[in-house]
């Protein structure tokens, strides 16, 4: 919604039609963020404060905003984690659910699940929105499953969407939530903590007597992520004496196969639930077996992994941690060490004394190896990733940059510690791509702050095999704080200025004469960086064999080509 909702800003204040954005393609979320940034007052992506903003810009009214939930929430229908859901409430394991949601997936998928089961043991689940407290509040007193719609259902008279709305929620609905809290523990799923009214209700029932019984375990997709407003929720509530953890799950239906492999249901459910088949969106298309057009008309940013690891070391605690807890664990040790949470093991490459200096204080044990899977879980493909990127870094006149939003790789500059024949060295080194460049590799922009030519690293499955795609990028680093006077931080919402990157015009006239001869010189000097200058295996840690496990890769120096499929007269032209 938030992705449609600045699509449509977007398009309105640049002029662009609606059908020449494709709001999916990474490029034009780009360009979209990039142009909002500078001629709109909304909050920047991911502001607690962006999902209420974006919406009544867009649809003022509420009943514009009504009939857009209307339009979208019918054409939903139950997902398999909706159907796992379903089967628990249908066998009473889940008693109460409150959702910020509009639609009429879980009443929908609750009552195929109780056709399925005898009359007797149906939950029969009562639902209420807003308008109907009443009905919820007595279904919490006679203990009989219950859905409570926070936010109301979109059929309602009242939906709660902007910010003046969701911060003056329901005082009845929000007293339910509370005393339901004093009943139950709290699985918190797909929920970002945006509601200031529902983050207060639920920091308000720890106060309760025996508040949560059965703690709170907030999922995510990334702990590193969370609102402030979520970690302040979690640390009064553990100081409360409340059990609390941080669970980092992908998806919703990943987590509802986590849980039901722990369970056991009648067969009829079982059935019900093994036979969901998601809707295919990603269909195999065959590639064109021949080639009309002689010369590569595209050159991709892509170089073949050859070989990666396989296995990768597993290391066992007495303690479930998330990812960002055992990088910091691992930070602490050694630079060295490339750790990721499965879930419930650490994996990781590096030295296995370091490792276990490292998880100390948890309990950690070596654990022999465990396989990875990259095609199927999230973990190995991020362990990997990282793994790559300081693969192609170590020993070169390289060096890393780890950001959650992608990896990049820039260039060593210039360094006090440097001998003179290091840098000489280095120099020679990074020839090939100052030549590409024609320009220097890193310095200072005409505003003072230092710049890098680097890469932004992604590993990715396309056409049966791995590759390392690399997409050129000029880096600067722009102190945060030089827009400070701008920024009122009494301001909200639409009225609050945003930081704007000084340097955009600079690099935008760096990059406009680049063509693709030039491009085509960058890329392959790059190809060659990466790969390696001697097309050998790259080691990501240098552990030697014996004392841990190392991420080995190696890479072809030679870059996907794409040829056109079909001959044309454009192919043609000026030969």
């Amino acid at each position: 919604m938030i992705t449609d909702f600045k699509k449509r800003i977007f398009c309105e204040l640049s002029g662009v039609k609606l059908k020449d954005v494709d709001a999916d393609d990474p490029l034009w979320t780009e360009r979209i963020n990039s142009y909002l940034a500078s001629h709109s007052n909304l909050p920047p992506a991911g502001d607690p404060l962006e999902y209420a903003a974006a919406f009544e810009a867009v649809y003022p009214t509420p009943d514009d905003r009504r009939n857009y939930i209307a339009a979208a929430v019918e054409k939903g229908t139950p997902s398999y984690a909706h159907r796992v859901l379903a089967s628990l409430i249908t066998t009473h394991r889940v008693p109460c659910i409150f959702s910020s949601n509009f639609d009429h997936l879980v009443e929908t998928a609750s009552l195929q699940t109780d056709q399925l089961v005898p009359a007797t043991e149906r939950a029969n689940i009562t639902v209420a929105g807003i308008d109907n407290v009443g009905r919820a509040t007595l279904a919490l007193r006679e203990s009989r499953p219950l859905l409570a719609k926070i936010h109301g259902d979109y059929s309602s008279v009242h939906i709660k969407n902007t910010n003046e709305e969701l911060r003056h929620q329901d005082e009845q609905m929000r007293q339910l939530l509370t005393s339901a809290c004093g009943r139950y523990g709290l699985v918190i799923v797909g929920y970002s903590g945006r509601d200031e009214s529902v983050m207060v209700a639920l920091t308000n029932a720890i106060a309760q007597p025996n508040a949560f019984p059965g703690g709170i375990h907030w999922v995510t997709r990334s702990a590193k992520d969370c609102l402030p407003a979520v970690q302040q929720f979690l640390e009064a509530a553990d100081a409360g004496g409340v059990r609390t953890s941080l669970v980092e799950c992908h998806t919703f239906d990943e987590l509802a196969a986590d849980i039901l492999d722990n369970l056991t249901l009648p067969a009829e459910l079982e059935r019900h639930v093994g036979e969901f088949s998601a809707p295919q969106v990603l269909r195999p298309v065959p590639l064109p077996a021949q080639e009309h057009a002689r010369y590569p008309v595209l050159r991709c940013a892509a170089l073949p992994v050859l070989s990666m690891p396989t296995v990768a070391r597993r290391i066992t605690t007495e303690k479930p941690l998330s990812s960002e807890e055992a990088r910091a664990l691992a930070r602490n040790v050694s630079p060295w060490l490339i750790v990721a949470s499965s879930g419930r093991d650490i994996v990781a490459f590096g030295e296995d004394a370091a490792l276990l200096e490292a998880f100390a204080s948890v309990g950690g044990h070596v654990a022999g190896t465990i396989a990875l899977s990259p095609q199927t879980d999230s973990w190995a493909l991020g362990l990997l990733y990282d793994a790559l990127t300081r693969a192609v870094c170590r020993r070169r006149p390289l060096k890393s940059r780890m950001r959650r939003q992608g990896h990049a790789v820039i260039p060593h500059g210039d360094s006090e510690k440097e001998t003179p024949e290091q840098r000489t060295r280095r120099v020679e080194r990074q020839a090939k791509l100052k030549r590409a460049y024609a320009d220097s590799l890193y310095g200072k922009t005409s505003h003072g702050y230092p710049f890098y030519e680097g890469v932004v690293l992604r590993l990715e499955p396309v056409a049966d095999r791995w590759w390392l795609a690399f997409e050129p990028t000029t880096f600067v680093d722009v102190p945060r704080d030089i827009n400070e006077e701008h920024d009122d931080a009494e301001a909200d919402g639409f009225d609050r200025k945003r930081w704007v990157d000084p340097t955009v015009d600079w690099r935008r006239e760096r990059w406009a004469a680049r063509y693709n001869n030039k491009w085509d010189a960058i890329i392959e000097a790059w190809a060659n960086m990466l790969a390696g200058f001697d097309n050998t295996v790259l080691h990501a840690t240098g552990v030697n064999d014996g004392e841990g496990v190392d991420a080995v890769f190696k890479l072809s120096p030679v870059t996907a080509w794409s040829r056109p499929a079909h001959d044309a007269p454009y192919f043609h032209r000026g030969r």
